[in-house]
Parts: structure tokens; sequence; C-alpha cells
């Protein structure tokens, strides 16, 4: 297995310690406060992470959490520490190109969202990747 597949906790871990900005694709807005696409960002800002939200629905929304939407991970500014996923497993590999043209340091596909393929194709670049788990909850558990 490839070693950017990261899978335990210290990995996990030291990954979370050197992120600060976290884009986080298919984000949902406040009008969707009780969805995890919601709150997990929000959790994470309120942690004092740098959020930058790329909805993938919602085309009159152009704010998320007091920050400028992104239509486009390549419209972006600067580097991305770490791109939080939000979308269907089967979903994920129309999004490859741009992640792998953006190349983000490490890739988190949710709780309950795996795609093996895309996540070697990440890993062979050297893109870190997690997959099915939550971050607000690994982020609890292991930062604190």
């Amino acid at each position: 297995m490839n070693s950017n597949i990261l899978t335990t906790d210290d990995e996990i871990r030291e990954m979370l310690q050197q992120t600060k900005t976290i884009a986080v694709l298919g984000i949902k807005p406040e009008t969707h406060a009780s969805q995890p696409a919601f709150y997990v960002p929000k959790y994470m800002a309120d942690a004092g992470y740098e959020i930058i939200p790329v909805p993938v629905y919602y085309p009159d929304v152009t704010e998320i959490l007091g920050k400028a939407v992104y239509r486009d991970l390549n419209k972006i500014p600067g580097e991305i520490d770490l791109l939080n996923v939000f979308r269907r497993s089967e979903d994920i590999r129309k999004h490859t190109l741009e992640i792998l043209e953006k190349n983000p340091k490490a890739v988190w596909f949710q709780l309950g969202i795996r795609n093996d393929e895309v996540a070697e194709r990440l890993a062979e670049a050297g893109i870190k990747v997690v997959q099915d788990l939550c971050l607000m909850v690994e982020h609890r558990a292991l930062i604190g």
C-alpha cells in the first residue's frame, strides 16, 4: 500500500498538525446547518483553521462561513494544505484532474466516502489521502 494513504492515528495527527488551510469541496451553506457538509467545516473554522468554501451546488451563494466561495479549486490563490471532500464516492472521479492540478498536500474523503482508484492516483502523485473518516471526529480525538 502507498505510504501516502494515511490509516494510523499517528499519520493522521501529524498531517493535521501541519494543516492551516482547508478547502471544502461540496460544502453546504448555512441553510443546511444540520448537515455534516456544513457543521464539520464550521467546527474546523472554530478550531482555528482557514476554511475555503468550494460548493458544488447553490449557484446563488457567494459566501459561506463569512468566506468568499470558489467554484474551481484552481482559482483558489496559494496552496491548500487539506482538501476536505463531501461528494458521493462515485462522484469523486470527475474531480480527480482538478485535484491533481491544484495539488493540495492532503485530501480527506469524509466518513462514508471511499474511492480506492482515485485515492491511489492522488497518493501516487505525492498527495496524502485519508478515506472514510470524519474530519471533525478525528480532530477531536487526535488534536482535541
